[in-house]
């Protein structure tokens, strides 16, 4: 939703400040008083293309910064500033951001209608998703299933694809896949056999070394005047006068503790001892064992994992290579009862959809009688696709057409000439599709093109009831729409020092009352004060 909006140098307007509320805001003002440049402002903010030629006079930039704030009521700060020279300057939450990312968080938020572009109900790839929105409960059921079935299908595919492909290797590549299979079986690697050998070979290299390093520790361990025989000799000097002191107590604890870490050591030192292998014949098995894993790793590797894991996709395709003809005709079929499925749970939908459409296609033609548009019609269109064609979105093309008279072609939405009337057909179409679209904000412009007296009226009603659910900014001419506003704004024109600008104010009672007066007659008189009097009263009713 959009909280504030300010516009600094924009045409007109050298600065704005505009806070729309949660439900119906309007603005208001005689014709050429620029009340455009606030939608202007409010399509580059959300991404559009920047125009120059927007820029005010004497003003090297133009700038706009505006606050939404999401569902969960979590704030955004935009702003976006350019120069004549064709210069951007975007930011979200002050980090840089470029012109796209803008459209892309912001835009999805705000629909604008009246214009031909950025309109999320005229585009006929978003009208699939608007049937089932509207269809509800009737729709969720046949589309979960048909999901399912689209992804078992696009898995057997997959599956058939990966083992034709398979299959249909070289047989030189099978051969040269049935040596490598060979080689690495016959050496048999086992997981991290390398790293147990490299740690273990310096043992076996050095064992010799070893064994005299250890007798050697040991007989200064455990022979005369050993550290064994100290360590007790120190102790039983203390032992007898520690009940004198009770510092030796503790020292005496230490010298026992010391004995038995020496015979802890002495025992160790004999295990290792007699591990040793003064076996020539282990030390040149383990370097031919190294030797050979080497050769692995540097022909399959480079690890000895990744040399395990190429011997179990060679006995996968070799196994398959012996099978194919039985595993290919399991795909296929696999294949076929996935496809036939898949045709029957969309033929399920489809059927669904045609129905939906022909009762959403009714309301949006009762939507848009009461808008003074009685000889509209709508049509659903719905196309069943060929399989080839089928997506996640379902198995159909979706197009919501319109015709204005009975005398008038079909046509898509986007075909609408009319700002007023595409703005009326929006209107109609979002009070029956109610929350069908992600956007917040609805944006209606040249709304009352062409009506007036109870169908204007009936419009406003709509806008106001549609606020109820969503944020809605109208730019009207009508008196009648402008009454239920829960926010109004006039923008007027200035000249001071010979100079023009605009100005955007924000009504309050009296004011607004004036105002409605201004566009019922052209003039502020007590008649048309009480004609506006009369409107609010019955815009509350």
């Amino acid at each position: 939703m959009l909280d504030e909006l300010h516009i600094r140098d924009i045409a007109l307007i050298k600065e704005a400040w505009i806070e729309p509320g949660t439900g119906l805001t309007v603005f208001t003002g005689e014709t050429g008083t620029g009340k455009t440049v606030l939608l202007s402002a409010l399509k580059l903010i959300i991404g559009e293309r920047a125009d120059t030629s927007l820029i005010a006079a004497g003003a090297e930039s133009a700038r706009i910064e505006a606050q939404f704030s999401d569902l969960n009521g979590d704030e955004i700060l935009a702003t976006r500033q350019f120069s004549a020279a064709g210069r951007n300057r975007c930011t979200l939450n002050d980090e840089l951001v470029t012109v796209g990312r803008l459209a892309e968080v912001l835009g999805p938020t705000i629909d604008l209608h009246g214009q031909h572009d950025h309109q999320a109900l005229l585009r006929p790839s978003t009208h699939a998703s608007l049937l089932d929105r509207w269809a509800g409960e009737t729709i969720e059921s046949p589309m979960a299933e048909y999901l399912d079935a689209f992804a078992h299908y696009q898995e057997a595919t997959a599956h058939l694809i990966e083992l034709s492909e398979q299959i249909n290797k070289s047989t030189e590549e099978i051969e040269n896949g049935r040596v490598a299979f060979a080689d690495i079986e016959r050496i048999d690697p086992q997981p991290g056999e390398d790293d147990a050998l490299a740690e273990a070979l310096p043992a076996l290299q050095h064992a010799g070394e070893l064994t005299e390093a250890i007798q050697l520790a040991r007989n200064y361990l455990h022979k005369e005047s050993s550290a064994v025989d100290l360590v007790g000799a120190a102790h039983d000097a203390l032992v007898e006068v520690a009940q004198y002191d009770g510092r030796l107590t503790q020292i005496v604890s230490l010298l026992d503790a010391v004995s038995i870490d020496i015979d802890e050591a002495s025992i160790a030192l004999r295990d290792i001892g007699e591990s040793l292998s003064h076996d020539g014949t282990q030390l040149e098995d383990a370097l031919t064992r190294l030797g050979a894993l080497d050769g692995l790793k540097r022909r399959f590797g480079p690890s000895l994992d990744a040399v395990i894991e190429r011997r179990e996709r060679l006995r996968s395709l070799l196994a398959l290579t012996e099978n194919s003809d039985e595993e290919l005709e399991q795909a296929h079929k696999r294949l076929a009862q996935a496809r036939k499925a898949l045709e029957s749970i969309a033929g399920a939908l489809h059927e669904t959809r045609v129905e939906a459409a022909s009762a959403l296609a009714k309301e949006l033609r009762a939507g848009v009688v009461s808008l003074d548009m009685e000889d509209a019609t709508f049509e659903i269109a719905v196309e069943e696709l060929s399989f080839e064609q089928f997506t996640r979105g379902g198995p159909d093309q979706i197009e919501i057409r319109y015709r204005p008279a009975s005398n008038a072609l079909m046509r898509p939405l986007a075909k609408i000439a009319s700002g007023g009337e595409i703005s009326r057909v929006m209107l109609a179409l979002k009070g029956v599709l109610g929350g069908g679209t992600d956007a917040q904000t609805l944006v209606f412009d040249e709304i009352d093109a062409g009506i007036g007296g109870a169908t204007a009226t009936l419009v406003g009603r709509r806008l106001a009831h549609l606020s109820r659910t969503h944020q809605v900014i109208v730019v009207t001419h009508l008196a009648q729409v402008a009454v239920f506003a829960d926010t109004h704004y006039v923008v007027s024109k200035e000249t001071r020092d010979g100079e023009v600008s605009t100005l955007v104010t924000r009504l309050e009672k009296d004011a607004r009352e004036d105002e409605i007066a201004r566009m019922l007659s052209g003039e502020i008189s007590t008649t048309a004060r009480e004609h506006a009097r009369e409107l609010f009263e019955n815009a509350r009713a």
